[in-house]
């Protein structure tokens, strides 16, 4: 199990809290960190009542990244209000590993319970621009 530093358990669970969900009331927040260290992007699920224009906290965040020019990333932590750990879903997969590779992934949940996977683990087979030549 890994331990994330205690400053960046709260950024992550602090964007959760932030989370537009009035619908399903799952309130996720992603913290995306750069490979540099230096800067880190957060975002939290945004509802809309179709559902089909719900955006995931994990693409806010990259989303959020790619419009400030950054392309490097070491991690991306993953909070939900429930107590199972609740990794992205597959929209969120393939947007993490066209913009982030296969980084780590830390899941966590408002008790503090963690787990780490590399993204590959969870997204074993992606689809990316080889499969478009």
């Amino acid at each position: 199990m890994l331990i994330l530093h205690e400053e960046r358990l709260g950024i992550v669970m602090e964007a959760s809290g932030r989370a537009y969900a009035p619908h399903s009331e799952d309130r996720v927040g992603a913290a995306l960190f750069c490979r540099d260290g230096a800067a880190r992007f957060v975002g939290c699920n945004v509802e809309n009542a179709t559902y089909g224009l719900t955006v995931c906290a994990e693409r806010v965040a990259v989303f959020k990244a790619i419009s400030e020019g950054v392309r490097k990333f070491r991690r991306v932590a993953v909070a939900a209000d429930t107590g199972t750990l609740t990794p992205p879903c597959g929209a969120c997969r393939q947007i993490l590993w066209e913009f982030c590779g296969d980084i780590e992934v830390i899941l966590v949940n408002l008790e503090g319970r963690t787990e780490s996977f590399r993204l590959k683990e969870l997204y074993p087979r992606p689809f990316d621009v080889s499969f478009i030549d």
